[in-house]
């Protein structure tokens, strides 16, 4: 059983995720019923000797099968581009937070606040605690608030990154020399674990992403510890 969810998405943490899911097994159903449709008549034809004589030049037929692909199609793409605007959409953030991709790892930025900025680094394995997790823990978690609307922009001061989180829905590129953009919401506390996902050099898979998000009046409080 274990082995099969390892298959699956992780657990939705974000309202994009979840229509990300929600997209993903709309989509799957179509194709499920396109390909045992096919397989049917497949297998009927195989199997059935018979021909019928009034299906060998049948316009009304190819019509059907003409058209009936265009309707899923559309039933396809609509969801699809529904989903792609909304993820796209800032929507009047609360809180800005600037991530910086470096060989290799990552610093983030509270704009909002004055001076406050950590790095992050991958926990060595001398440093590891009995509850770490190796190649994914790091020494300064990025601090995030509960059920707030928030934007987080992505650059690179070297080459080329990716700022991945998969429980939130959310893949975006650091470029040297370029701010990009992309809206967080988070609906549960907890640890949540990314990696940078763009072949960026020899460290390439040692530049984790860990967030940690909490209720919003302790990262007020984190806040003013600084």
């Amino acid at each position: 059983m274990n082995t099969w969810m390892n298959f699956s998405f992780q657990d939705a943490s974000s309202p994009s995720m979840e229509q990300l899911m929600f997209f993903h097994d709309h989509a799957m159903i179509i194709l499920i019923l396109i390909t045992t449709s096919i397989l049917y008549t497949l297998l009927n034809m195989l199997i059935n000797k018979m021909i019928n004589r009034n299906l060998l030049n049948q316009q009304n037929l190819e019509i059907i099968w003409t058209i009936s692909p265009t309707f899923l199609l559309i039933f396809i793409a609509f969801p699809s581009i529904h989903l792609l605007y909304l993820m796209d959409e800032i929507n009047n953030p609360l809180l800005t937070i600037k991530a910086i991709g470096h060989q290799w790892y990552w610093s983030y930025e509270y704009t909002d606040f004055l001076n406050i900025e950590i790095d992050s680094y991958m926990l060595t394995k001398n440093n590891l605690k009995l509850n770490s997790f190796r190649l994914l823990d790091v020494d300064n978690n990025m601090i995030l608030p509960l059920n707030t609307q928030m934007r987080m922009l992505v650059s690179s001061t070297d080459v080329i990154h990716s700022w991945t989180m998969p429980s939130l829905g959310k893949k975006i590129d650091a470029i040297p020399g370029r701010l990009n953009q992309v809206s967080l919401m988070i609906k549960r506390p907890g640890m949540y674990f990314g990696q940078c996902s763009e072949i960026c050099g020899a460290n390439h898979s040692f530049m984790p992403i860990v967030i940690e998000s909490i209720p919003m009046m302790f990262f007020i409080k984190w806040i003013n510890s600084f």
